[in-house]
């Protein structure tokens, strides 16, 4: 789950309401996927790496999970996707787990990370502008130099 949100950039709404299909249409893990975003409907294209695919693949092989069902279901109601106040909770777990404050960090830090790595690698703001949905070239907050980028050094 994770790695699919860092990956595709989805807000915590969006990752939620993955279907099978839109990553696995054939039951093997594509290379590049299409999401519609809820809040602005416009497609987000992302790639997903070969640790994400292999993981998709072991999910799904895992639960069985068949196209037109919810990658990520519902604890109670296994026709419904999970619900965005749960993934907020296994997110500030896992941060948690890993040793970091869950406080400082959130659903919106798995947006934001992606493009944050392709700054610091590069540090060409134009190539990881293309990881936002903006036409305009400025540094988000994730990009510039901002507290939560320094805690990652």
């Amino acid at each position: 789950m994770f790695n699919l949100a860092i990956d595709s950039k989805l807000r915590g709404c969006d990752v939620v309401a993955v279907r099978v299909e839109d990553v696995a249409p054939n039951g093997y893990t594509v290379e590049r996927a299409t999401v519609r975003q809820r809040k602005t409907g416009r497609p987000v294209k992302f790639e997903l790496t070969e640790q994400s695919r292999q993981a998709i693949e072991d999910y799904l092989r895992a639960s069985g999970k068949k196209p037109g069902e919810f990658l990520f279901t519902s604890r109670r109601q296994r026709d419904r996707c999970m619900t965005t106040r749960q993934y907020a909770r296994l997110v500030s777990e896992w941060i948690g787990s890993i040793g970091l404050d869950p406080r400082l960090f959130g659903t919106h830090s798995l947006r934001r990370t992606k493009a944050t790595l392709i700054y610091r690698r590069t540090g060409n703001l134009r190539a990881s502008s293309f990881c936002w949905a903006t036409r305009k070239l400025k540094a988000p907050s994730a990009i510039s130099e901002s507290k939560w980028m320094t805690r990652w050094r």
